[in-house]
């Protein structure tokens, strides 16, 4: 992806950090956020953030590492099989996971952990509150944020858009504690179970280059 394209989104984080939050109620599985009043300048970062129809076609600053992407993308879609057997449909999930976590600054391993604990990667996963697609994206983000269009959310893209903004969010809300994040997302901020699952799951999908 584009350096400037990167350092564009990541500059609204800052911002983001020092204003209004949406607060989950303490529930232990996804989907059970409560909807809460953004702030203005929040909303407008936000939307921001997710609002881009740029295609994730990843760019590299090196050959080397476009090597350790390929590298990285064989690996994972080898541990990936059992869930996605169609090696196209894994390329283009792998792709645009890696594409959407480095947009917003965030480990693909967290991420493919965090999916994993909330959907094991259906895309068209939906839980008891409501909440859709890999990262169980609660409806109400896409009012907040985009255009209302709830089925957008089990849209590949889009969803993983979707959740690492919020994730990203909330990492600095909680000034880089991924644990007190992980909580924020889930809707259980200060209980164990949920973080302890994801930073499990991450596990598997560590990539030593």
């Amino acid at each position: 992806m584009k350096r400037r394209e990167l350092t564009g989104v990541l500059s609204l984080w800052p911002m983001l950090s020092g204003l209004g939050l949406l607060s989950f109620s303490e529930q232990a599985q996804a989907g059970r956020q409560l909807e809460e009043p953004l702030a203005d300048a929040v909303r407008s970062a936000l939307s921001a953030a997710v609002n881009n129809d740029e295609p994730p076609t990843p760019e590299f600053a090196s050959a080397q590492a476009q090597q350790q992407f390929e590298a990285w993308l064989n690996a994972m879609g080898e541990r990936l099989q059992r869930q996605k057997p169609d090696a196209q449909v894994r390329l283009e999930f792998l792709t645009t996971l890696w594409y959407e976590s480095k947009r917003a600054g965030l480990e693909p391993s967290l991420v493919l952990g965090l999916v994993q604990v909330e959907s094991n990667f259906r895309k068209f996963a939906v839980s008891s509150a409501g909440a859709r697609g890999y990262m169980q994206v609660m409806p109400f983000w896409v009012r907040l944020l985009g255009d209302a269009d709830h089925s957008k959310l089990f849209h590949l893209q889009t969803n993983l858009r979707f959740g690492c903004v919020i994730l990203r969010h909330y990492l600095e809300r909680e000034r880089g504690d991924v644990f007190m994040a992980l909580g924020r997302y889930n809707g259980s901020r200060g209980k164990a179970e949920y973080p302890r699952a994801v930073l499990a799951a991450q596990r598997r999908w560590q990539h030593r280059d």
